[in-house]
C-alpha cells in the first residue's frame, strides 16, 4: 500500500456480510439494514416512495427553484439527445454488416442522503438513461429522520423520468438493486456517487 492511501479492510468485510446478506434474505435483509442504518421501518408499503409524497415534494419547492430544475433538466436533455448512436447496416456484394443498439432495460441510480443530497446529480444520472432509451429506471436514496427523502430530490427525480423511487442507501441499497430482492427489481447497471460503502459495494458487485 503507498504512502497516503487508506486501509478500508474493515469496511470491506462489512460490506461483503451486507451484500451476502441481501443476497441470501432479500427483503428481510433489507429492510432490517435499512431500520439499522437509515431509521426507516421499512416494509413494502413504506419503502417506495408514493404519488402523493410526491406531490407534496412540489408543494415544498419554491416556483422559481422548480424553473431552475425545469430548465437544467431541458439543458440535459437537449445535450445528450447529440449523443444518441443510431446504429447502422453497411451492404457490399455479398456482405452485409450492421450494428444494432439496445439499451438496457433496467437501471438503478444511487442518490447519496443528507448534506450530499444533490438534485444536479439526480438530473445528471437519470435524464441521459432516459434520452438512450433505457426501459425502466430505478431511483434509491436513504431517509431522512423524518422518513422521507428531500423534496426537492424527489422534484428532480421526477421531472427527470425516474419511473420507481426506494427510501434505501448504504451497501444495502447496491445490493438489493444488483441482486433484487421480492420489493427491488434487479437491475442492469447502478450508477450514481455515494459514501466509502456504497463506492465499495458498487465494487463488489461490478460484473
Amino acid at each position: 500500500m503507498g504512502r497516503g492511501a487508506q486501509d478500508y479492510t474493515e469496511q470491506e468485510e462489512q460490506v461483503r456480510e451486507i451484500l451476502s446478506d441481501i443476497r441470501k434474505r432479500g427483503d428481510a435483509a433489507l429492510f432490517a439494514y435499512t431500520k439499522r442504518w437509515d431509521g426507516l421501518e421499512a416494509n413494502p408499503e413504506t419503502l417506495c416512495v408514493t404519488p402523493e409524497e410526491i406531490e407534496e415534494a412540489y408543494q415544498q419547492v419554491s416556483p422559481d427553484l422548480l424553473d431552475v430544475v425545469r430548465e437544467s433538466a431541458k439543458n440535459i436533455r437537449e445535450y445528450h439527445s447529440m449523443q444518441v448512436r443510431q446504429g447502422f447496416v453497411l451492404e457490399k456484394p455479398g456482405i452485409r454488416l450492421m450494428q444494432r443498439i439496445h439499451p438496457l432495460a433496467r437501471v438503478g441510480v444511487y442518490v447519496p442522503g443528507g448534506q450530499a443530497a444533490y438534485p444536479s446529480s439526480v438530473l445528471m444520472n437519470i435524464i441521459p438513461a432516459k434520452v438512450a432509451g433505457v426501459e425502466e429506471i430505478l431511483m434509491a436514496s436513504p431517509a431522512g429522520a423524518d422518513g422521507k427523502l428531500p423534496p426537492l430530490t424527489l422534484v428532480a427525480a421526477n421531472e427527470a423520468g425516474a419511473d420507481r423511487i426506494f427510501k434505501m442507501g448504504g451497501a444495502q441499497a447496491i445490493g438489493a438493486l444488483a441482486y433484487g430482492t421480492q420489493t427491488v427489481p434487479r437491475v442492469d447497471k447502478i450508477t450514481g456517487p455515494g459514501n466509502i460503502f456504497v463506492a465499495l459495494a458498487k465494487r463488489a458487485v461490478f460484473g
